[in-house]
C-alpha cells in the first residue's frame, strides 16, 4: 500500500474518522450476522446470499485498511493560520473568469475531500493548482482539457 501523505481538513479528518468507527462497529457485525444466516441455510456452494455477503466483508475490510492507510497519512491543513490572504490548502477563494466576469467561490482542499459539486476542489486539479500560492489580484492562466482559462483572485478566506 501507497504511503502517500493525505492532506485533509480537520473536518475531513472527522468524517474518515467517523466512517470507519461506523465500518468497525455496526457494518462489520451486520455482515458478519448476515454470512451466519446465510450460512444457516445451508450449503454455501450455491448460496447467492453466502456470496454476496462474503462480498460485502471483502470490501468493507479493503475500505477499513484503506482508511487506516490515510488515516494514519493524514497532514490536517490549518487555513486559520493564514494571515496574509495567500491561498493555501483550507482556504475559500473568489475568483473572476476574466472572459466571461462571472465570479465562482472554490474551497481548496487535498484529493480525498475533493467535491466539485460543492465547489470543493482538489489542490491537484488546474484550478487548484493555479491558485495555489498566489494573493488577491492575482491573475493566473489555468490549462484545463477544455481551453485556457483565465481568472483574477478576488478574495482569500
Amino acid at each position: 500500500m501507497s504511503s502517500k501523505e493525505t492532506i485533509l481538513t480537520a473536518e475531513g479528518l472527522k468524517k474518515l474518522e467517523d466512517e470507519l468507527e461506523n465500518l468497525r462497529s455496526v457494518k462489520r457485525h451486520e455482515v458478519a450476522e448476515r454470512i451466519k444466516v446465510a450460512i444457516g441455510y445451508g450449503d454455501i456452494s450455491e448460496n447467492s446470499e453466502y456470496d454476496d455477503a462474503k462480498n460485502e466483508q471483502a470490501f468493507i475490510e479493503g475500505r477499513i485498511l484503506e482508511l487506516e492507510q490515510m488515516i494514519s497519512t493524514a497532514t490536517v491543513i490549518d487555513s486559520a493560520s493564514n494571515k496574509e490572504g495567500v491561498v493555501m490548502l483550507g482556504s475559500t477563494v473568489v475568483v473572476k473568469d476574466m472572459e466571461f466576469g462571472d465570479e465562482e467561490t472554490y474551497t481548496i482542499v487535498g484529493t480525498t475531500e475533493a467535491d466539485p459539486s460543492k465547489n470543493r476542489i482538489s489542490n491537484e486539479s488546474p484550478v487548484g493548482a493555479a491558485i495555489l500560492g498566489q494573493k488577491v489580484n492575482s491573475v493566473v492562466q489555468v490549462h484545463t482539457p477544455a481551453g485556457e482559462l483565465s481568472y483574477q483572485i478576488l478574495e482569500v478566506k
